[in-house]
């Protein structure tokens, strides 16, 4: 949705609910931007497990699978640090949170990353595409469709 197709003040009120979307965090010195949801997830070490599966509501063991991981691999914390663990993790999150402006809540962001067939990627879901490896490209397809590309 581009707010040049929007009347005035709904293009000013449809901005406004994006920019209320995003939070600053001080980073080293720096102020980055970050959205509320990759900043309720995020941990010391990156993306954290616990806080990611509270906030989508299953359980950590669930929240591996859907990442594309072992079962297993959330049970430790020191575990769910690794690189190719938060590499997963991050993909997940990232795409979920690329889809909540649009999707309407967390929850219903991450229903569409779970359900939603892409007919780009051949009907397969983000979720299946992360679980193959895949996320950066499911990231840019969204990327490019923030941007008014087509699908």
């Amino acid at each position: 949705l581009r707010a040049s197709c929007l009347p005035p003040d709904a293009a000013a009120s449809h901005l406004g609910a994006i920019t209320a979307y995003f939070v600053q965090i001080p980073v080293s010195g720096r102020s980055m931007v970050r959205s509320t949801f990759l900043s309720a997830v995020a941990g010391e070490r990156g993306i954290s497990a616990d806080r990611l599966s509270e906030t989508l509501h299953i359980t950590k063991s669930e929240l591996a699978v859907v990442a594309g991981l072992p079962r297993d691999a959330m049970s430790k914390t020191a575990r769910s640090g690794s690189v190719a663990i938060q590499l997963r993790l991050r993909e997940m999150s990232e795409i979920i949170d690329r889809a909540i402006p649009w999707a309407g809540s967390e929850l219903a962001a991450y229903a569409w990353y779970r359900s939603q067939s892409l007919r780009s990627f051949g009907d397969a879901t983000a979720e299946e595409l992360v679980r193959l490896g895949h996320g950066e490209k499911v990231r840019a397809y969204l990327g490019r469709i923030a941007v008014g590309g087509f699908a």
